[in-house]
Formats: structure tokens, sequence, C-alpha cells
């Protein structure tokens, strides 16, 4: 209730902690196996991965993936966002 006196007024900061935007996570749109034959080239594609959110339409999303630390400090694999082609 908004008061013209100041003693019968108050401010109080509230803090709100989402846990959970909507019911699913991204997750990928099929099952990926994949396998890397010991002659591959260098900078040879090796899997094209799509990821989907079951909560939304798929149109507009822009998902973005990474290697896991232990992998990106490798030169071994290198990801290349294909901005969805």
């Amino acid at each position: 209730i908004i008061s013209d006196n100041p003693k019968q007024s108050s401010r109080v900061p509230v803090f709100i902690k989402v846990l959970d935007v909507n019911d699913n996570a991204p997750e990928f749109a099929m099952f990926y196996e994949t396998f890397v034959c010991e002659n591959a080239k260098a900078e040879q594609l090796i899997q094209t991965l799509s990821a989907v959110d079951k909560d939304d339409s798929y149109s507009g999303h822009q998902f973005s993936f990474s290697l896991a630390p232990e992998a990106a400090s490798s030169s071994n694999f290198t990801l290349q966002d294909n901005r969805g082609e």
C-alpha cells in the first residue's frame, strides 16, 4: 500500500532465484554414435550434431556446444559452429 506518510511505509529487498526455467533441458536431436578412423585427415569433418528443446518451438533456437576442458586443451579435436546450416 502506498502511503503519503513515510512512517507507514517500508522497503524490503526481495531476491528471486530461478530454479527451473522450463520442464525439459535441451537434448541431442537424435542418438549419435561416432567413429573416427585411424587414417582420418586433419580438419576432416567427423560428426555434425544438432539439439532440440522440447519446451519451445524448433525455430529460432541457437545452441552452443563445447569440448570438455580436458579435451579442449588438446589439439586432436575442434568444434566448428555451422550456424544451423
